[in-house]
């Protein structure tokens, strides 16, 4: 457990079982993993779902749905915070994000899950509580009564152990403190935020200029690092990636040359004060130019224009220190974006990509919609209908990797492509 699982631990303890908020999280398993599952009495995932793990603490309400026979089973209780590899090794190593769990007074085998669930509005990235979760336990408790009771465990042991838990339930007074839906990461090459933050705390400020949408982060880290990890803002801003981290459990060092707030280290990102090696992600959302006035700090590179070689010169060394403290194989983001001012375009972004490119591997390049800039109304849309230009509408997010020694290079690989036979659908 981590020191900031063990921070958030006290503080739960502190406020004793009655003042914490209970809520109820979905497993699934098939056929082939259901025996692990309940003999080990652990629960597990891929990272996909690890969000969602993470967030389970002691206490909390769990089911498990074999999706091959539509069953649910429950109601167990965690008996750990979710983590990553509690027991290392099980499942063939393919589910690492695990909590261990015990019954809660015994096993109940519930049919039709999948209308149970869709009834509750139950999926694996929802935590249910409060009405919901009663109503699901209601069905347990009932099953039971039915003869449902697995392994011929004692049916007034189980009914005690859920009316002691459905009481404690209807009687907590704690605010709700998850959200309805965990984010899952995206899948596509194009992503659209219609929030700056997401969950239930702030993540940055969104009167600061330029602020960076948190969800951009937050599937950063959740595709590229592991929780624990260390991730490294040397242009932080407002703070956004501190805050992500810490709430997705990632240790985060955020470097600016005008600190914001005292988190923040006041730092040149040209010189990033690390050793070689030392960090599992570098992410950067820098200047696109001059066009915002950030600060007046000397040596701002946010006040040199994007149409001079000296921007890119002097982003060029922050590209170096970054990949001089990332390990081997790990992740660079780079948010950036184009500009066109007074009749002139200037492919930003092209730019820092090919710049990136000399000196990582390239991993991907993500679109990103455009929607707090202060052009995005109906009066600039106008203007560039008119007057024949573009307004902004996305940004680049530039993945690449430091090359590592193990990797193999890709010249010459051949790709057995599959093609279908366009003749098919009776079309010419």
């Amino acid at each position: 457990m981590s020191t900031l699982q063990v921070g958030i631990r006290k503080e739960i303890m502190g406020k004793g079982e009655e003042g914490v908020l209970k809520r109820g999280f979905l497993f699934a398993c098939t056929d082939k993993s259901e025996s692990e599952c309940l003999d080990r009495l652990l629960f597990a995932t891929g990272k996909i779902y690890g969000p969602v793990v993470i967030r389970i603490r002691r206490g909390d309400i769990l089911f498990l749905n074999n999706i091959d026979t539509d069953v649910l089973y429950g109601v167990f209780k965690a008996v750990s915070d979710g983590g990553l590899d509690i027991e290392e090794g099980t499942f063939n190593g393919r589910y690492r994000y695990q909590v261990k769990v015990e019954p809660l007074g015994g096993v109940v085998k519930v049919e039709k899950a999948r209308r149970v669930l869709s009834r509750f509005g139950l999926k694996r990235n929802r935590p249910v509580f409060r009405g919901k979760l009663l109503g699901l336990l209601e069905i347990f408790k009932s099953g039971a009564q039915k003869g449902d009771l697995l392994n011929f465990q004692n049916l007034k042991e189980y009914e005690d152990a859920m009316t002691k838990e459905m009481e404690r339930i209807k009687n907590s007074k704690a605010e709700v403190d998850i959200e309805e839906e965990i984010p899952l990461i995206e899948a596509t090459t194009f992503w659209d935020f219609p929030k700056q933050s997401y969950g239930l705390t702030p993540k940055g400020d969104n009167k600061y200029a330029g602020v960076t949408p948190a969800l951009i982060i937050y599937n950063m880290i959740w595709r590229y690092t592991e929780p624990g990890d260390l991730v490294v803002d040397p242009m932080a801003g407002s703070g956004t990636t501190i805050d992500v981290c810490k709430e997705e459990k990632r240790i985060a060092i955020g470097y600016d040359i005008h600190s914001t707030r005292k988190d923040i280290i006041k730092n040149d990102a040209r010189e990033i004060p690390l050793g070689d090696n030392s960090v599992d992600m570098v992410f950067i959302d820098s200047p696109y130019g001059d066009n915002i006035r950030y600060n007046e700090e000397q040596g701002n590179i946010g006040n040199i224009s994007s149409e001079s070689e000296e921007f890119y010169d002097e982003l060029e060394k922050v590209m170096k220190e970054s990949k001089r403290i990332l390990k081997e194989g790990k992740v660079l983001g780079w948010l950036i974006g184009d500009q066109w001012v007074k009749n002139k375009f200037t492919p930003v972004g092209l730019k820092i990509y090919e710049r990136l490119s000399r000196r990582f591997e390239p991993v991907d390049i993500i679109c990103v919609s455009r929607r707090s800039q202060s052009s995005n109304t109906e009066v600039w849309q106008n203007r560039a209908r008119r007057f024949n230009f573009y307004l902004r509408g996305f940004k680049y997010l530039i993945i690449v990797r430091k090359h590592s020694r193990k990797s193999e290079p890709s010249q010459g690989r051949r790709i057995k492509w599959a093609y279908y036979d366009r003749n098919k659908s009776g079309k010419v």
